[in-house]
């Protein structure tokens, strides 16, 4: 392979998005065909409906859903400034220690402690507090599974089929085997947006599935502009290298080259 052959497969891979997230299956129904900013490899993410999403999923989903690979700090990358961080982190309590007696102890936040802390203290915590199941940690679910599936579990909740019984459970057609331990956990308003956008289910479903998008791959923005400017380089300097074969071997095919 050649060193611009190499150049171009940067470029694609720089582009094009990481994992499954455009089109992931499930065991269940298919996810909606619901469409995202970020969609495709020139796709970007709306930082206003990521920022409405991390709102939902603070007041929301964080009581049972950490995000343990992102810090308050990381907010800045969707336009927090560093007050604002600061006085976000400060209105958090975090478990801290052993202090020099052994005990532990709370604090308050600070911009390098995880934006969503685990909210149980261990697994067995987790599953007794939720039907027996753990509810798992979500900073790489859109990597995994894609957004569109991350919708369809959020709007999906109905009542079961005849025939079917989900026990303590709950039916979701979106969901691998469609019983799930979760409850339905967005009625619509569950959150007032500062923006002034209406909070149906719907949009926060769509809220929460690109702030979760962002959490699962922050640098994603960077790279395409990376694979971008990295393609744009490799057509112009296949034009700058064809423009100069055919002065350089034009007249050596005519015969009338300077010999």
């Amino acid at each position: 392979m050649t060193r611009w052959h190499g150049l171009l497969a940067v470029g694609l891979l720089a582009a094009w998005p990481a994992g499954p997230a455009a089109q992931a299956a499930t065991d269940g129904l298919s996810p909606p065909a619901v469409e995202f900013s970020f969609d495709g490899p020139f796709g970007r993410i709306d930082h206003a409906a990521a920022i409405r999403g991390f709102e939902v999923y603070r007041n929301v989903c964080a009581a049972c859903h950490g995000l343990r690979f992102l810090a308050w700090r990381n907010l800045a990358d969707l336009g927090f400034g560093e007050d604002d961080i600061r006085r976000l982190a400060a209105d958090t309590l975090v478990m801290d220690g052993p202090d020099d007696t052994g005990e532990m102890f709370e604090r308050s936040g600070r911009p390098s402690d995880p934006l969503i802390p685990e909210p149980f203290p261990n697994p067995q915590a987790a599953a007794a507090a939720n039907n027996g199941v753990a509810p798992p940690d979500l900073s790489l679910k859109v990597l995994e599974r894609g957004a569109p599936y991350v919708y369809g579990i959020l709007i999906g909740y109905e009542d079961p089929p005849e025939g079917v019984d989900a026990g303590a459970s709950y039916y979701n057609p979106y969901f691998p085997g469609s019983v799930i331990a979760m409850p339905k956990p967005l009625w619509g308003e569950d959150v007032t947006y500062a923006d002034g956008t209406l909070a149906t289910i719907e949009q926060e479903a769509h809220d929460v599935a690109t702030f979760l998008a962002w959490a699962a791959d922050p640098s994603a923005d960077e790279r395409k502009r990376m694979g971008l400017r990295v393609l744009i380089f490799l057509l112009v300097m296949t034009g700058v290298f064809y423009a100069t074969y055919r002065r350089t071997w034009t007249p050596v095919k005519r015969g009338d080259a300077d010999l």
